[in-house]
């Protein structure tokens, strides 16, 4: 007789659950603190310049 299979390949206490999500926590916020870092650090365009037919354009379909 066969034993019914489960969607998981063994049973971990509880603890060893909360140790894995904060392992896998720790290891995804590394990253995102990164790329938050590296993104605070771009500087902004200062000078766009805008094609007079790009104005003309915005301006019939805005109306301004």
């Amino acid at each position: 007789m066969s034993t019914p299979r489960l969607a998981y390949d063994d049973l971990s206490s509880p603890a060893e659950m909360t140790t894995d999500c904060l392992a896998v926590q720790a290891s995804l916020t590394r990253p995102l603190t990164a790329a938050a870092r590296d993104l605070s650090q771009e500087q902004g365009k200062r000078d766009i310049e805008i094609p007079a037919a790009a104005a003309r354009l915005a301006s019939a379909i805005y109306g301004e």
